[in-house]
């Protein structure tokens, strides 16, 4: 079976070494657990998900970064934009960025609205509400969904993984 990768944004963050994010989850996550997680999946052909959100968050982030030295900040914002780009040409591990447009129709805008008043209020967040969309959405066309984030509740969200394929007994009634 196929499987995707949702890269959320504060493992991201951590990936790109983008400056005063160097860990998270409780200093759990560093650069070389992300790293070792995220080469493990591409070694088995493991197709990253950059959402939306994450574009959104991470850009934030690397633009708001408060630091002496602007190089590190250049330095991230760099391999980010090429993570952007990569999944805008959809080159191999990232999916194609344009699927997600699905997210953003009418009907699917009118979905997440209906949902998120009760969401908020469960104190999850608006990036977090379209990574879970998202991740449903691979869900659906028969991939397995993991969701790389240091975040439980978030992670409590992620669809099921496939269950394997059930034996039929091959006996006959006689």
């Amino acid at each position: 079976m196929r499987k995707v990768l949702l890269i959320d944004t504060s493992l991201l963050y951590v990936w790109l070494k983008v400056p005063g994010r160097e860990t998270a989850g409780n200093n759990e996550w560093d650069f070389e657990r992300v790293n070792q997680k995220i080469q493990v999946e591409i070694a088995k052909s493991t197709t990253l998900v950059l959402s939306l959100a994450a574009v959104i968050e991470t850009g934030n982030h690397i633009a708001q970064a408060k630091i002496a030295n602007s190089e590190s900040k250049r330095i991230a914002a760099q391999k980010f934009a090429e993570i952007m780009t990569y999944a805008a040409d959809e080159t191999t591990p990232w999916a194609k960025f344009r699927e997600q447009i699905v997210l953003w129709e009418e009907e699917e805008l009118k979905n997440l609205a209906a949902k998120f008043p009760n969401q908020a209020v469960e104190k999850t967040s608006m990036g977090d509400a379209t990574i879970v969309i998202l991740g449903w959405h691979y869900y659906q066309k028969c991939f397995h969904v993991e969701f790389l984030t240091d975040d439980d509740k978030l992670k409590s969200q992620e669809p099921p993984p496939p269950q394997p394929p059930t034996r039929r007994s091959s006996r006959t009634k006689g």
